[in-house]
């Protein structure tokens, strides 16, 4: 155990010279389990069932004993039970005892927990007196995924931590990895998915391949929990092509579960299916009945998930709960009841029976549990005309999302971790009484994506793999520039650098919620500005709006519609600029879009919007893309955009924050206007760090933008809408990513992106991009567009909107005050305004 490959060779190499059948025995069964740790495992078997041959007495019980764990890694549970009730009668000792620590493992994966719970906590006493680590860190092991199984994560974490312990002490480095593999493992279900891919990344080196092979299951349905199915359906499928060829058929039907849930994580509740019934059958020739009942507790989610509401339907989600029950599967069978009373309950059916069995899965378990089983209690209490009692509930649903998603340090992570809450968030978003209650709602749903700050920690190492994928980028992007062919080496290193650099930045912990606006703040913080809240309730789009103390509801109309037309004017305004405003289909296009948006989402606020001084405007969903400068009520109007209203606040913080006071003036290669706007520019700002040509470095315009009162960069720009972090400027050496810019100490008041598209966001209201990571950083104000900036256009704009700025106007007024050709009308302000 503290080193299998170099066991494994002495003991073939003993077997070929010795002649003494008892030390052949024990050579046997050392290279036996040997082959077992490094993925041999048919030859782990053969090997042991020859010594079996030539042992005889208590050796041929010692044999038996290390039958047992290779027969249940290749599935054959019940040859190796049967192999257990042989060597049962007749070892002694701390040998019996390993006996049972072998199998309680056995008991543990055919899925008969509390009988393996039974047989670990018997042996355990004797085994810490009888100073058998090896024995002991595996028993402690299996104790402690034994635990993690049934939801009692406290204890498993205790034994789990014990067994490091203990295998670290003796030396035995691959154990010690195991059992911190599952220490992740329990990590994983407390929702600490940051805290899980650090263990995971600490253990994987130290394992053997049968090992390292149950890690990446583990990997995956961490991934899986981190709202990243796409990512775990791919490793999955290598990991169980790799078990598949070694022999581990154990492990085949734990992968093909895993396999189902990703795909149903990942809006494929058909393949899930499909996939739940291989697992199932897998279980089943297996004879692990007890996980079975896993793979029928999948299949449960996939037809909930494919919308079938049928009475059958109710009373098979009931009996899978009560037999999940039955086997000590706590945690699944309270997710089946809770499917059971959302059934009941769409059927018009009283569901509280349903739910109070599972009222301690409210207060324990993973987030995912205790949310949804928050919100089919709400969706009771509704029912009942419990008003009050189903917005109790929402609000402690809300509280589990909260601190499971303050949890992430990455904003794509946390982004996906508050799509737990997004039903729930609907339903108080439905609850809602006045205008405050519904703003307030919203803006609860909001902060659960958005940290209150990035300031992420010095890394060395990252800093050095972005420098390195920088360097490759470049090289890159030049033999594509050329017509080269793909260099597939330099192909794979960026991909291997990104998935590096995206690793470290998930296993960072988060740094606390957004925090929910204090509405008398925010009420004097506006004057006479007017806040507009756009809200999604169910299919349709409402706003608050909050003006000079006023708070009003408006109903605007269909969501969809809103989505549709802003669409079609992005679309429009990108034709427009790629082919000249001579495009009279496109502008006809553009302008009939651009009434209609201006119809639906503010004629209905003209009242109050005609006395403000400035608006402050919240959209939601993809109305966050919207060119909103070519609406006719916004035309020569200060407007500023913004994720939230508390957001807004946190920007306009920034602004009195101290600042060097020094400005940054950089441009791009390949970009005709950027050089013509940067030499205008530095008329107005002779003092400033100004970067073109090959001076303009990433990691040097990195540095000088740290502290920068303003920033302007006028650089080509690369939206990754799959990958966001990797979205970046492009420079001299290479691009600046958003990766870099959380290397910053104190980000820039106010930055200029002048160049195409740095405004586009992904997220949705978490509002991932450019904008929103400067934003989240701590910068105060932002102007970038959300469609392609015509070339001709560019300079002239920049510069008057430079020359207001300087004159003493606010951001969002300088851009406001500058008249707008169709080349920038997707110029937007984000933030403080």
């Amino acid at each position: 155990m503290s080193d299998p490959a170099s066991c494994h060779a002495r003991a073939r190499s003993f077997l070929a010279r010795t002649e003494d059948g008892r030390a052949a025995v024990i050579a046997l069964r050392a290279a036996g389990l040997a082959a077992k740790e490094l993925g041999l495992l048919d030859e782990g078997i053969d090997l042991l069932k020859e010594a079996l041959e030539r042992a005889q007495g208590y050796d041929a019980a010692l044999v038996r004993m290390n039958l047992v764990g290779l027969l249940t890694a290749c599935g054959d549970f019940q040859g190796a039970l049967a192999e257990g009730a042989r060597a049962e009668d007749v070892l002694e000792g701390a040998d019996a005892d390993r006996l049972a620590a072998n199998i309680a493992c056995a008991l543990a994966r055919v899925g008969r927990l509390p009988e393996a719970d039974a047989v670990t906590s018997q042996a355990l006493p004797r085994l810490r007196r009888q100073q058998d680590p090896a024995a002991l860190t595996g028993l402690l092991t299996n104790l402690g995924l034994a635990r993690a199984l049934q939801g009692e994560l406290d204890t498993a974490e205790t034994a789990l931590r014990e067994a490091v312990a203990v295998g670290e002490a003796a030396g035995l480095c691959h154990l010690a990895a195991m059992a911190q593999g599952n220490l992740a493992f329990v990590a994983s279900r407390r929702g600490d998915v940051p805290r899980a891919l650090r263990l995971f990344a600490s253990a994987e080196p130290g394992l053997t391949p049968e090992r390292a092979a149950q890690c990446r299951f583990d990997v995956a349905e961490t991934l899986i929990r981190a709202g990243l199915p796409g990512e775990a359906r791919p490793l999955l499928e290598a990991t169980l092509a790799n078990v598949t060829a070694n022999g581990y058929r154990c492990d085949i039907a734990d992968g093909l579960l895993l396999l189902g849930h990703a795909e149903l994580a990942d809006g494929d509740p058909e393949r899930a299916a499909e996939t739940a019934e291989r697992a199932r059958a897998a279980f089943a020739e297996h004879e692990r009945t007890g996980w079975m009942l896993l793979a029928e507790h999948l299949l449960l989610r996939a037809r909930w998930a494919a919308g079938d509401r049928s009475a059958v339907f109710l009373r098979s989600a009931v009996a899978t709960a009560d037999r999940l029950r039955d086997k000590g599967w706590a945690e699944t069978s309270a997710e089946a009841r809770v499917i059971a009373a959302r059934i009941a309950l769409a059927l018009g059916r009283p569901a509280g029976h349903l739910l109070e069995p599972i009222a301690r899965a409210r207060d324990r378990g993973p987030a995912a549990l205790r949310a949804a089983a928050w919100h089919a209690t709400a969706l009771d209490r509704s029912a009942r005309h419990d008003h009050d009692g189903a917005r109790a509930a929402i609000r402690a649903g809300l509280r589990v999302v909260e601190e499971h998603a303050e949890v992430f340090g990455a904003l794509e992570l946390r982004a996906r971790a508050a799509g737990l809450g997004a039903e729930l968030a609907g339903l108080a978003l439905h609850a809602a009484r006045s205008p405050r209650e519904l703003l307030s709602a919203e803006e609860r749903r909001r902060a659960l994506a958005r940290p209150a700050s990035l300031r992420p920690p010095r890394d060395p190492a990252r800093a050095a793999a972005l420098s390195e994928l920088r360097a490759l980028s470049a090289r890159h992007a030049a033999a594509l520039a050329h017509d080269q062919a793909p260099d597939t080496a330099l192909t794979d290193r960026l991909a291997r650098l990104e998935t590096s650099v995206q690793a470290r930045i998930r296993r960072r912990s988060g740094g606390g919620p957004a925090g929910r606006p204090d509405i008398g703040r925010l009420t004097a913080a506006l004057g006479q500005r007017a806040l507009v809240e756009l809200i999604q309730v169910g299919d349709g789009l409402h706003a608050v709006t909050v003006h000079e103390g006023r708070f009003r509801r408006h109903r605007l109309g269909a969501y969809e519609k809103a989505v549709r037309e802003s669409r079609l004017a992005r679309f429009a305004l990108r034709r427009l600029v790629e082919r000249g405003d001579g495009d009279r289909q496109s502008r006809n296009g553009l302008a009939q879009a651009a009434r209609r948006l201006d119809d639906l989402l503010l004629g209905p606020l003209k009242e109050e919007l005609s006395r403000a001084t400035e608006i402050v405007l919240a959209p939601t969903g993809p109305l966050h893309g919207l060119p909103w400068a070519t609406l006719p009520s916004l035309r020569g109007r200060p407007y500023t955009l913004v994720p939230s209203a508390a957001a807004w606040l946190q920007a306009r913080a920034a602004c009195t924050e101290r600042r060097t006071g020094h400005v940054v003036l950089a441009s791009g290669p390949d970009l005709d206007h950027a050089d013509e706007e940067v030499r205008t520019l530095r008329q107005l700002y002779p003092e400033s760090l100004t970067y073109t040509g090959a001076s303009a470095e990433a990691e040097a315009v990195r540095d000088a933008l740290d502290g920068a009162d303003l920033a302007h960069i006028a650089a080509h720009g690369e939206f990754r809408d799959g990958n966001v972090l990797f979205s970046s400027l492009r420079l001299a050496d290479g691009p600046l990513m958003l990766c870099d810019l959380e290397e910053l100490d104190v980000p820039p008041r106010v930055v200029v992106l002048s160049a195409c598209d740095l405004g586009r966001a992904g997220g949705h209201d978490a509002v991932i991009g450019m904008v929103g990571v400067l934003l989240a950083l701590g910068t105060a104000t932002v102007i970038a567009s959300v469609t392609p900036v015509r070339d001709a256009d560019a300079p002239p704009f920049m510069a008057a909107v430079h020359a207001a700025l300087a004159a003493g106007r606010s951001p969002a007024g300088a851009v406001a005050a500058v008249p707008r050709p169709l080349g920038v009308a997707g110029v937007n302000c984000y933030g403080a305004g």
